[in-house]
C-alpha cells in the first residue's frame, strides 16, 4: 500500500502557492480572511474514525493523502514539515518546486525530538507574534502531547488566532474542476443508490407487508457499497472506479414519528412505518463527500400532500437565490419569509439552517446557510442544501406513530454565477414519484346498496374503470400516462428558460448574425506602374497574365487590364472566316430572379456589359479562352481554400519526452495517404504525435486544441478507437479535419474461418468452443490496452482532458450522412464514431432539438439538432426507427435539452436565415414556440372535445343496466372515449333501440349473478 502514495507534484504546487498568495494578497488588502498572522501551526495526531477534523481536510486537499503524526509549519514564503523518516520520503519528490520545502526528520521517541521542535518554535518567533492555530482540534498521541507541552511554554508570548474560516475562505471551500467531478460522480452515485436501490426495496417490503427495522434496512443499503458491479450498473462517468468509495453520511432511514434530521445518528431499531419514510445517505469518492436525502409518503392525505409540494416550491426559491456573490444569510432568510407569508404555521416547523459547504468535510461549521452568517458565496463553492419541516401534526393519523411527521430534501448542489447545477438531481423528488398508494383506507366505509343511485353525469363506464391499486406491476398504463405528463411539465420549464435565455442574450439592436461582415465593393489591383505590364501587349493582342491574375485587351490602341475577378466568362462564336471571342464582364442586374452575389460601389453607373473581339486564328482564340476559363477555376480554388483554412490555426511547438507512452499497431483515420499502413502513438509533455510508417509523415496534437477524448471498446463492434475531437481544425495531408482517430481491428486474419491464412487443423464443438475463448480474450485485452492509454491521455492533459465512453445502451439507430449508423450518447455529446463522416455534437451547444415526421402510421422520423451559434448549420439525422422515439425524449429530457415534435419536414434554411437576420425580435415574438404549436394545438382540440361530451338521463339508465349484466375492461374504455372517432358516424352502427334489446336478450341468456362489491376508489 505504500508503494501506491504518490503525490501530485504539480497539483500541490498549484494549490499551495495559490493559498500563500491569498495570504499575501490579505495582507495588502487589510487582513480582512488571515487577521495578520505570520504563520500556521498545524499537529496532526493520530489518525482517528469518523468526520475528518479541519487539519485533516487541508492535508487532503493539500498532498491528497493524510499524513497522521506530523506537524505543520506554514509561513508565507515556506512549508515547514517535520515528521517520521518513511512519511517524508513522500514528500521529498516535492522539493524544487514553486515553493520552497524544508523537512525535518523526527524519531519515534518523543524525548528524542527535542532539536527539532526547538528549531519550529524558533521559526514561529521569526515570522510574528500573530500564530495561526487550530484552537478547537485536540490531536491524540505522544508526538501531539509533545509539541503541546513545547508549544505550551511559548504559547503565552504570542497572540494565538483560530484560523479554520480561513482553511475554509482560502483553500477548502472553493473547488477546482478535479474536486468538482470528484463531488459530482459522489453524488451520481449516492442518488443513483437511492433510487435504484433503496426505492425498490422500501416499496417491495411495503407491499409484500415485512415486517423489518430502521436499522436493517439501513444494512441493506450499507452493504451494496461492497458491490462495485451494481455501482458499474449506474454509468456514473467515464473511467469511475467503484472501489474508491467510502461512506461520508452512513444510509439513515427513519420513520414512525421520530425524525431527527441531522442525519449524525445511526437508524434505531424501530419497525419501518408505512407512513412518512426518510432516507438519507451520502458516499464519498476520492475524499470527497456528498449527500442526499428525500422524503417517501404511503397513503398521504391532502394535507400531507399539499405540506410536501409547499416544500418543492421552498426548495426552487433556495435554487433561484442560490449564486455567487449572495450572503448566505440572505439565501435562508428569503426561504424563511416565503414560508411566514405564504404558510405562516408552518414558520415555527422549518429548520433552522438549510445546508452547508461540502467537500472533504461532511459539514464547513464556517459556510454555514443561516440567519446570520455574512459570509459570500463563491462560484464554485459546493453545497448540500437541506430544507424541511419538522415536527407537523398529522390530524388524520390512523394511529399513535403516524400522528407526527417531519419532510426533508437534501441535495448537493454547485453554486455558478446562475442557477445551481444540482448533482443529486438524478434522485427524483416530485410529489408523483414519492407517493406510494397502496390502499385507500381514509375513504369512508359504506354499506353495500343494491342499485345505489348515481350521479346523472357520471356514466357505468368511468365508474368501472376506477381502481384500487396503483401499483406499478399493475398500472403500467398510468404510470406511462403520469412519465409523459411529467416530462411534458418539465419541457415547459426548459422552453420557458430557453425562451429567457434568449431574451437576454439577444437584447434590442443586436443586429444580423450571419457571421459575415456585410459585403462590400472590393478593389482589384493588377499593376501599380505601366512596365509591369507583359511585353507581348505591344502587338495590341488579347494577353492572359496568370501571374498577376489579370487579362490585358486592346482598346483604341492601348493595353487595357481587367482583372480576373472582374470577368465572368469568356466564349467563342463562329462567324464565316472569323471567329468572335467574347469575354463577359459582372456587372448589376445580371443575377435575376437569383440574390445579387457581387456588391458594386455605385449601381447606378454605367458598366461594360462585354467585349468582343474577331480574328481569323482560330486556334489563337480557342487559347485564350481556355486560359481565360483555367486561371478563373485557379482563383476560384484559391478563394475556396481560403475560406477553408480560415480557422485553422498554427498548433504551439510538441514538447518532446524521452519516454513517451506508446500505443503501437495502431491506423489512422482519416489517414494520410491511400495507403493502409499502421503507425504509433506517443503521449508527450504538452501532447500527442502520431508516427505514419516507418516515420516519413507525422501529425501533432496538442493537449490546448482538444475538446473531447472518447474511447469505445469493441463490444458490439469490429474495431477499438480512441477518437479525438478538436477545438480548432488540422490538416492532414491537404484536408482540414477537426476528429482524428486512432483504431485497430478487433478480429486477427490467423483465426480467419476461411482458411486462406495460417489456419489450424481443428474441428468440432470443442475447438471452436476454444476459438470463441480466445476471441473474446483478445477482445478484452485490445479494450483494456486502448482504455488505458486513453486514461494515460487524460491524466498527461491535467484536468482539461477527460476520457468519455459512449453509452450504447441508450443509443439508436440514424442515418446522419450517407448510411444508416448507430448513434450513442455520451457524458458530453452525442456521437457516431464508427463510420465516417463521424458525428460529434457537443451538448452544450445545442439550443433546441426538433422532432420531425412523428405521427400515427409512420415507421421512422427525423432529428434536427439547432445549435446556439444560429449561423452554424442544423444537423439532420434522419430515419430514427419510431421504436426508439420514447427512448430519445427520455434521454433528451434528461440531459436537460428542450425539444419539441411535429409531423412535417421543415424549411430550416429559410428559417435559420430569420433567426440570423434579427434575433432579438425572434425571440420577443415568442422564440422556437412555433414548432410546438401545432401539437399544442391539437391536445387543446382534444381536451375540448372530452370535456363537452355529456350523458343525458336516458344514456345513463341504460349505461346503468348494462353495468349489472356486464364488466368493462380499461381498453373498452379507451374505444368509448377515444376522442379520434367520429361522433356523427352513424352509416354502419345500430341505434340505440337495437342495442338495448340485444342487451336484453344477452340478460336472459346469462345466469343471474351477484351483485359485485363496490370497489375501493383510488385517489
Amino acid at each position: 500500500m505504500a508503494d501506491q502514495v504518490t503525490i501530485d507534484k504539480k497539483l500541490f504546487h498549484d494549490r499551495l502557492s495559490a493559498f500563500l498568495a491569498a495570504w499575501k494578497t490579505d495582507r495588502r488588502s487589510g487582513d480582512g480572511i488571515f487577521q495578520g498572522v505570520g504563520s500556521i501551526v498545524i499537529c496532526v495526531g493520530k489518525a482517528s474514525e469518523g468526520e475528518y477534523p479541519k487539519s485533516s481536510a487541508f492535508q487532503l486537499w493539500l498532498f491528497g493523502y493524510e499524513f497522521p503524526t506530523s506537524l505543520f509549519i506554514i509561513t508565507p514564503e515556506t512549508l515547514h514539515v517535520v515528521m517520521t523518516k518513511k512519511k517524508a520520503t513522500y514528500i521529498q519528490p516535492l522539493k524544487d518546486g514553486k515553493v520552497p520545502i524544508e523537512i525535518e526528520l523526527c524519531n519515534k521517541d518523543p524525548l528524542q525530538n527535542g532539536t527539532q521542535l526547538k528549531k519550529c518554535l524558533d521559526i514561529i518567533k521569526a515570522a510574528g507574534k500573530k500564530v495561526g492555530v487550530l484552537s478547537k482540534e485536540n490531536p491524540a498521541g505522544p508526538f501531539a502531547q509533545e509539541w503541546s507541552k513545547v508549544f505550551g511554554g511559548i504559547s503565552k508570548e504570542l497572540d494565538l488566532v483560530e484560523i479554520s474560516n480561513v482553511f475554509s475562505a482560502a483553500a477548502l471551500a472553493v473547488k477546482d474542476e478535479r474536486e468538482l467531478r470528484a463531488i459530482r460522480d459522489a453524488s451520481r452515485a449516492s442518488s443513483g443508490l437511492l433510487k435504484e436501490f433503496f426505492v425498490e426495496e422500501m416499496s417491495g417490503i411495503l407491499d409484500e407487508e415485512k415486517k423489518i427495522t430502521h436499522a436493517q434496512l439501513a444494512d441493506k443499503v450499507n452493504a451494496k457499497i461492497e458491490e462495485p458491479q451494481f455501482f458499474k450498473q449506474l454509468k456514473v462517468a467515464a473511467g469511475f472506479d467503484p472501489t474508491a468509495l467510502d461512506w461520508a453520511t452512513m444510509p439513515v432511514v427513519q420513520s414512525g414519528g421520530s425524525y431527527t434530521l441531522k442525519f449524525d445518528t445511526p437508524s434505531d431499531n424501530s419497525s419501518l412505518h408505512a407512513g412518512v419514510i426518510v432516507c438519507a445517505l451520502g458516499l464519498r469518492y476520492q475524499s470527497y463527500a456528498s449527500l442526499v436525502a428525500r422524503t417517501y409518503m404511503v397513503d398521504p392525505n391532502k394535507e400531507q400532500e399539499e405540506n410536501y409540494a409547499f416544500l418543492l416550491e421552498v426548495q426552487k426559491l433556495v435554487f433561484k437565490n442560490l449564486r455567487g456573490d449572495v450572503l448566505a444569510k440572505d439565501v435562508y432568510n428569503k426561504a424563511l419569509s416565503y414560508v411566514a407569508s405564504k404558510k405562516p404555521h408552518l414558520k415555527d416547523h422549518f429548520l433552522k439552517s438549510i445546508g452547508a459547504g461540502i467537500g472533504v468535510e461532511n459539514q464547513d461549521p464556517n459556510l454555514v446557510l443561516n440567519s446570520k452568517n455574512t459570509r459570500p458565496l463563491k462560484d464554485g463553492m459546493t453545497l448540500t442544501i437541506v430544507v424541511g419541516f419538522q415536527g407537523l401534526e398529522n390530524k388524520k393519523a390512523k394511529n399513535q406513530r403516524g400522528k407526527v411527521y417531519s419532510l426533508i430534501l437534501a441535495d448537493t448542489v454547485r453554486v455558478t454565477g446562475g442557477e445551481p447545477a444540482v448533482f443529486t438531481k438524478d434522485a427524483p423528488a416530485d410529489l408523483e414519484t414519492i407517493a406510494f398508494f397502496f390502499n385507500d383506507s381514509e375513504q369512508e366505509e359504506e354499506a353495500p346498496k343494491p342499485k345505489a343511485k348515481k350521479d346523472a353525469k357520471i356514466g357505468a363506464v368511468a365508474q368501472k374503470n376506477i381502481t384500487a391499486t396503483r401499483l406499478r406491476n399493475e398500472r403500467a398504463a398510468n404510470q406511462d400516462a403520469e412519465k409523459e405528463a411529467a416530462r411534458r411539465e418539465h419541457q415547459k420549464e426548459l422552453h420557458a428558460k430557453k425562451q429567457e435565455q434568449g431574451l437576454e442574450k439577444y437584447v434590442k439592436g443586436t443586429g444580423n448574425l450571419n457571421g459575415t461582415e456585410e459585403r462590400k465593393f472590393k478593389r482589384f489591383e493588377s499593376y501599380k506602374r505601366d512596365s509591369q505590364l507583359p511585353p507581348r501587349v505591344k502587338d495590341n493582342i488579347v494577353v492572359v497574365d496568370s501571374k498577376s491574375f489579370t487579362v490585358v485587351v486592346p482598346i483604341m490602341g492601348r493595353a487595357v487590364p481587367f482583372h480576373i475577378n472582374t470577368i465572368k466568362n469568356a466564349n467563342l462564336t463562329p462567324e464565316g472566316e472569323f471567329t468572335s471571342l467574347r469575354i463577359n464582364f459582372l456587372s448589376p442586374g445580371q443575377g435575376v430572379g437569383r440574390k445579387e452575389d457581387h456588391p458594386f460601389e455605385d449601381p447606378n453607373a454605367h458598366f461594360v456589359r462585354s467585349l468582343t473581339f474577331r480574328s481569323q486564328d482560330t486556334d489563337r482564340m480557342q487559347a485564350i479562352v481556355q486560359q481565360i476559363t483555367e486561371l478563373k477555376k485557379d482563383v476560384v480554388r484559391r478563394e475556396t481554400e481560403k475560406k477553408q483554412m480560415a480557422d485553422v490555426v498554427e498548433q504551439d511547438k510538441l514538447i518532446i519526452d524521452r519516454r513517451p507512452a506508446r500505443l503501437e499497431s495502431v491506423f489512422l483515420r482519416p489517414s494520410i495517404d491511400s495507403k493502409r499502413v499502421s503507425g504509433e502513438v506517443q503521449i508527450h509533455q504538452n501532447g500527442l504525435t502520431y508516427s505514419h510508417g516507418m516515420g516519413n509523415a507525422s501529425i501533432d496534437i496538442l493537449f490546448n486544441n482538444i475538446r473531447h477524448l472518447f474511447f469505445q471498446p469493441c463490444k458490439s463492434e469490429l474495431i477499438v478507437l480512441i477518437h479525438i475531437h478538436l477545438i480548432n481544425p488540422i490538416m492532414i495531408g491537404k484536408r482540414k479535419t477537426t476528429d482524428i482517430q486512432f483504431m485497430r481491428e478487433a478480429t486477427d486474419m490467423q483465426f480467419d474461418e476461411t482458411g486462406n491464412r495460417k489456419r489450424k487443423q481443428r474441428y468440432g464443438d470443442d475447438e471452436e468452443f476454444q476459438a470463441e475463448q480466445e476471441e473474446r480474450r483478445r477482445r478484452a485485452e485490445l479494450d483494456k490496452q486502448f482504455l488505458n492509454f486513453a486514461k494515460k491521455i487524460e491524466d498527461a492533459g491535467r484536468d482539461t482532458i477527460r476520457v468519455d465512453i459512449p453509452f450504447r445502451d441508450l443509443g439508436f439507430n440514424g442515418v446522419p450522412a450517407r448510411s444508416s449508423v448507430w448513434i450513442s450518447p455520451t457524458t458530453d455529446c452525442l456521437v457516431q464514431l464508427t463510420e465516417p463522416p463521424f458525428l460529434v455534437i457537443t451538448l452544450y451547444d445545442i439550443e433546441i432539438v426538433h422532432l420531425e415526421r412523428v405521427q400515427f402510421g409512420l415507421k421512422n422520423f427525423d432529428m434536427v439538432v439547432v445549435f446556439k451559434d444560429f449561423t452554424r448549420a442544423p444537423q439532420h439525422i434522419n430515419t430514427i426507427p419510431v421504436e426508439s422515439l420514447d427512448a430519445v425524449k427520455d434521454w433528451l429530457d434528461s440531459v436537460e435539452i428542450p425539444f419539441t415534435e411535429g409531423p412535417l419536414n421543415l424549411q430550416w434554411p429559410t428559417i435559420m436565415k430569420t433567426v440570423q437576420a434579427d434575433p432579438h425580435t425572434f425571440f420577443v415574438e415568442g422564440g422556437w414556440s412555433f414548432l410546438g404549436a401545432n401539437s399544442d394545438s391539437e391536445d387543446e382540440e382534444q381536451s375540448s372535445e372530452e370535456s363537452a361530451f355529456e350523458l343525458s338521463d336516458e344514456e345513463v339508465v341504460s349505461d346503468e343496466s348494462e353495468s349489472e349484466a356486464s364488466d368493462f375492461d380499461e381498453d373498452a374504455s379507451a374505444e368509448e372515449t377515444d376522442p379520434d372517432a367520429s361522433e356523427d358516424d352513424d352509416t354502419e352502427g345500430e341505434d340505440w333501440d337495437e342495442l338495448e334489446k340485444n342487451a336484453k336478450k344477452a340478460d336472459r341468456a346469462r345466469p343471474e349473478q351477484e351483485e359485485p362489491a363496490p370497489r375501493k376508489r383510488k385517489r
